[in-house]
């Protein structure tokens, strides 16, 4: 198999296998793609089978000479073993080269979170004499009500929504569901977007189950979502980096700051590991102080 019979048959391997969505399939890809067009430019016709260690580790040198970040070589090292793990599993090769190749040591790094009152500063900065104000209004809040990735807003649907029992359904990474529960703030908004709204639009065929919209009918992007938090947040002149998961991340950290078990916010964040849940709290030191007061038998 050359280059791209065997990206081809990784692709399709992370789809139908995998299951993943079309967002990381497309992350993997372009790492992959990174890769091959460096091995086949500093070696001449080098195919899959003739890959060694060394050749790996010449392209984790070339990212570093380039001033990739420690964070994106990490990751496109895991799609590199990844993809490696693929090509031996079909036979394609013999050995797996990226045994004993090593991604270099990140921190975690802390987003900023919002408090809630410079949420409801963003919130009030939306004008809602203007029809879009109120379906952004909605967003917001289910954001920050749900703890939703930008993904998960965008895909969410009506038919999902349970507003009798207070939660709803969403489809998160790998098409796994999971329930979610919504505050009544965050229905009231989105009953009012749908109905001063949504009913107005003239909905594509294919968005008619979808939530939010724009003012043709049609699904919005992530990008766009991207957009109204970045005008908003520009708007308060908040001293921070707004993102659409930052209100995901100030969702996570309110509530185990709160008290909240740490799998429970786990379980309604759609994380496989609770390790990826932890970097959610990092909480201040009263708040840690006052746990080890309370909980500690020394106290």
């Amino acid at each position: 198999m050359n280059w791209d019979q065997c990206k081809k048959g990784y692709e399709t391997y992370l789809r139908l296998e995998k299951s993943l969505s079309q967002n990381s399939v497309s992350a993997y890809m372009n790492d992959i793609n990174k890769l091959t067009t460096f091995l086949t430019s500093e070696y001449k016709n080098i195919t899959p089978k003739e890959v060694k260690l060394e050749h790996l580790r010449a392209f984790v040198e070339w990212m570093s000479s380039n001033n990739v970040s420690p964070r994106t070589q990490a990751r496109t090292i895991s799609g590199t073993k990844s993809f490696f793990k693929f090509l031996l599993m079909e036979n394609v090769i013999e050995a797996d080269p990226t045994t004993l190749l090593e991604s270099p040591k990140i921190g975690r790094k802390l987003p900023d979170i919002l408090t809630p009152d410079e949420i409801d500063q963003i919130i009030d900065a939306i004008d809602l004499k203007k029809p879009e104000g109120v379906r952004n209004k909605a967003i917001i809040e289910a954001l920050y009500s749900c703890g939703l990735r930008v993904s998960e807003l965008v895909n969410l649907k009506i038919s999902n929504l349970h507003f009798e029992e207070e939660y709803i359904v969403v489809e998160g990474k790998s098409e796994k569901e999971r329930m979610v529960p919504i505050s009544v703030k965050a229905i009231n908004d989105i009953k009012d977007y749908v109905e001063k709204y949504r009913v107005n639009l003239n909905v594509s065929a294919d968005s008619e189950d979808i939530l939010f919209l724009n003012r043709r009918g049609r699904q919005l992007s992530r990008v766009m979502i991207f957009t109204i938090i970045k005008g908003l947040a520009d708007k308060v002149k908040l001293n921070k980096n707004i993102s659409p998961h930052t209100f995901r991340h100030s969702f996570a950290s309110q509530l185990i700051e709160g008290g909240a078990d740490l799998r429970a916010v786990q379980e309604m964040l759609g994380h496989e590991s609770i390790l990826t849940t932890e970097i959610y709290t990092h909480l201040d030191q009263d708040y840690l102080k006052d746990t080890v007061n309370r909980h500690h038998p020394r106290s």
